[in-house]
């Protein structure tokens, strides 16, 4: 049992390196400009608050270099990882609010508990299920979304080209085993923000 889960962990790896490494774009890597239906102007400011927002993360505590992530799309801020108590959650809210620009926050990040090996397998099972599936279906941009599993909840980032895009890439996350429930945050190109080159 133990090498079938370190073979799945480890299959899992390879497929999620296989994302694009040299692109930027949406989410640092795995996101080509040429697939990013985002205006110039705002990918610079999404850059900008990302850069501006890791820094803000960072001087709070440098160990949420590895424990929290942040993803800004169209001047929205999304925040996923783990913190050691409710404090720091809602602290970390507050330095998302506080980024020059920030048109909303989510806060997805969730409190600490005993690491539970068979559970983060699984949660990578989950992704790398998923992120295969987007690949496959040739009417997703798979590029465009960033996905992260918690607890067997799947949390999607992305923007969608158009809302039968958005529709496939749910009905594509309800086809995965074992998911309690789907948190989507995906944007339509129609509704984000138009900048003036």
């Amino acid at each position: 049992m133990i090498n079938r889960i370190l073979l799945i962990i480890f299959i899992s790896f390879i497929l999620y390196g296989c994302a694009g490494v040299s692109s930027k774009g949406i989410f640092g890597t795995g996101v080509s400009v040429a697939f990013d239906p985002r205006t110039v102007g705002t990918q610079i400011d999404d850059s900008i608050m990302q850069k501006n927002l890791s820094t803000k993360v960072l001087l709070e505590n440098k160990s949420y270099f590895l424990s929290v992530k942040s993803k800004v799309l169209d001047g929205r801020i999304f925040l996923t990882g783990k913190v050691e108590d409710p404090e720091e959650k809602l602290r970390l809210t507050k330095i998302a609010w506080e980024v020059k620009g920030v048109r909303s926050v989510r806060n997805d990040i969730k409190i600490k508990e005993k690491f539970n090996f068979k559970q983060s397998a699984k949660d990578l099972l989950i992704t790398s299920q998923l992120r295969t599936a987007f690949i496959l279906n040739k009417n997703i941009k798979a590029t465009n979304y960033q996905i992260d599993t918690y607890k067997s909840k799947i949390y999607i980032y992305g923007i969608a080209l158009t809302s039968n895009e958005k529709n496939l890439v749910i009905d594509e996350a309800k086809q995965i085993t074992d998911v309690k429930d789907i948190i989507a945050s995906i944007l339509l190109v129609e509704d984000l923000r138009i900048q003036k080159n």
